[in-house]
């Protein structure tokens, strides 16, 4: 790619991806561990407070209607009739085991329609309510768009029951024409995928309807733009309405890039497609058939990825800083001497409000068998909390009450996440391992409680298994709260002021009267120091 258009690039990346950079990872049932569908979501959005959406299962008179809110800005859109029974909905998954995320990869510009009625948030929830299966939340949520109009940009949207996993990519026409072109395909059970701000459905079958559909205007509505000229059989969605570009691949698609690393063997082929510098690599294909089934903690370890091991690991340059954090500040484009820079963007981010994993089950009831895993801070550096589909209330550290982001509350899940996260960044070296410790003590301790708690919720009638396991649900939010409060409080303690309070046998050393023993200074790290020397000469040699 020549220098002005990696430079046009990186200015449209940085105007157009700050508000909306999220990833989905993607698991069919039988690339599982467990047999269970599994899908994840990290809402990346800079400034914006993790909660968890709660709609409680409800029956509508007719003429009632449903106020939609922009979910972005929480900005009031409009109203659109209710229908004679919505489902339980809390976060991204509803009573019947349907989950839906999504990740927006924007698009042609010009296809746009502020006018519409429905964002892709209101799209989420709003067809959450009202479908049971996958295929079936196709059938809503592009029905509410030709009838309501689609005010978004282009979006990648997964959507997931116990059985199967389908990827709807979805753009609008421009303002005054009401609806979108959108194509849907399924996954191989075999099969794991994502997407991640760049829509990833080229070429797909148009005469296999058990495994694509699409809007019967897709082509033709890109021949009459101007987007493509080929034959039928040649079109590629994403090649007409998200032409892949340098930040489409470095910034987007290498996040799918080491998804596909971590479980596959030969991904080094794809490198250079996903660094994003080689004109013509080789492409990275839509979906791969993992070496070893995937298991629900790696798929968590997954969410947790900085390019470790790999040509863009983020702690091994001086943009790690002293402390070595796989963590740059934003935006991702930077200046030098009017040069245009730019930032490795992993799927572990800083910015993320709430981290999701829906695992699926199809072996088990409805009620027990779906649970949304969420943690209120990046995947990195928080533990996933269990929440049955089935949960008649939302906890409070989850609920959108508790707080907000311009209101700290220790009673919230995010505020308290977040004020942990921030104290261990800045000396991220020295005090994650901590972090990193407890939270996978935690991740473990859920997944031996959530054995424990399926068998028991099994053995009970439905009544009193959805009891049980609201119950559960917010027990398992207060124990996350209780340690991460410890865990706070023990960090703040053990390594106030740039020290380290000494232990021995998990107990802090002290005098025999009771005061403490002189602390450890470690200083910067080896690799730190070095550069200071490397930078400064002689300046701080010691006579």
């Amino acid at each position: 790619m020549n220098s002005k258009r990696l430079t046009t690039s990186l200015l449209a990346l940085a105007v157009g991806i700050a508000g909306f950079a999220c990833t989905n990872l993607i698991v069919g049932k039988k690339a599982s561990a467990d047999g269970s569908v599994m899908i994840t979501y990290s809402a990346d959005d800079y400034g914006s407070y993790g909660y968890l959406h709660f709609y409680p299962a409800a029956d509508h008179q007719p003429g009632e209607t449903r106020s939609l809110y922009d979910y972005e800005t929480n900005n009031y859109l409009g109203e659109i009739p209710e229908i004679a029974h919505t489902y339980n909905v809390i976060g991204q998954i509803n009573e019947h085991q349907l989950a839906i995320m999504e990740t927006t990869f924007g698009g042609r510009e010009e296809l746009a329609d502020s006018t519409g009625l429905l964002d892709y948030g209101s799209l989420m929830y709003v067809t959450l309510q009202r479908a049971r299966t996958a295929r079936e939340a196709i059938d809503v949520w592009t029905k509410l768009v030709e009838t309501y109009g689609y005010r978004s940009e282009g979006e990648s949207i997964t959507l997931a029951d116990p059985n199967e996993v389908w990827v709807l990519e979805m753009i609008g026409k421009g303002p005054g024409r009401k609806g979108a072109v959108w194509v849907a395909r399924r996954l191989p059970d075999d099969c794991i995928t994502g997407h991640a701000n760049q829509a990833r459905i080229t070429r797909f079958p148009l005469k296999d309807p058990a495994n694509c559909v699409y809007s019967k205007d897709v082509i033709s509505f890109a021949r009459e733009k101007g987007y493509f000229s080929g034959k039928d059989a040649d079109f590629s969605f994403r090649d007409a309405y998200a032409p892949n570009d340098f930040s489409a691949r470095r910034i987007c698609e290498a996040r799918v890039w080491t998804f596909f690393n971590r479980f596959c063997a030969g991904m080094d082929k794809y490198l250079p497609y996903a660094m994003g510098i080689e004109q013509n690599p080789e492409e990275m294909p839509w979906c791969v058939k993992p070496d070893t089934l995937v298991s629900l903690n790696a798929l968590k370890q997954a969410m947790r990825d900085h390019f470790e091991g790999t040509p863009m690991d983020m702690t091994s340059d001086v943009g790690a800083g002293p402390y070595e954090a796989p963590y740059r500040p934003t935006p991702l484009t930077f200046e030098v001497d009017g040069k245009k820079y730019f930032n490795e963007r992993p799927i572990s981010t800083q910015q993320t409000a709430v981290t999701y994993l829906a695992q699926l089950r199809s072996w088990m009831p409805n009620h027990v068998g779906g649970v949304l895993w969420v943690g209120f801070d990046d995947a990195n550096m928080v533990a996933y909390a269990p929440v049955y589909c089935c949960s008649k209330i939302c906890p409070e550290p989850y609920a959108e009450k508790t707080a907000d982001p311009f209101t700290f509350s220790a009673k919230s899940a995010y505020w308290l996440a977040n004020a942990l996260s921030n104290f261990v960044y800045p000396r991220y070296c020295q005090l994650f391992p901590e972090l990193r410790d407890a939270r996978n003590q935690l991740d473990a301790d859920f997944e031996t409680l959530q054995q424990r708690t399926d068998a028991d919720a099994l053995k009970m009638t439905q009544s009193e298994a959805v009891s049980f396991l609201t119950d559960y649900t917010s027990r398992a939010s207060g124990l996350m709260m209780d340690r991460w409060r410890q865990l706070f409080e023990r960090i703040i303690v053990k390594y106030n002021d740039m020290a380290i309070k000494p232990e021995e046998n998990g107990e802090y050393k002290k005098t025999a009267g009771g005061d403490h023993v002189p602390l450890i200074r470690t200083g910067y790290p080896e690799r730190f120091r070095r550069t200071i020397v490397e930078q400064t000469g002689n300046r701080y040699l010691k006579p």
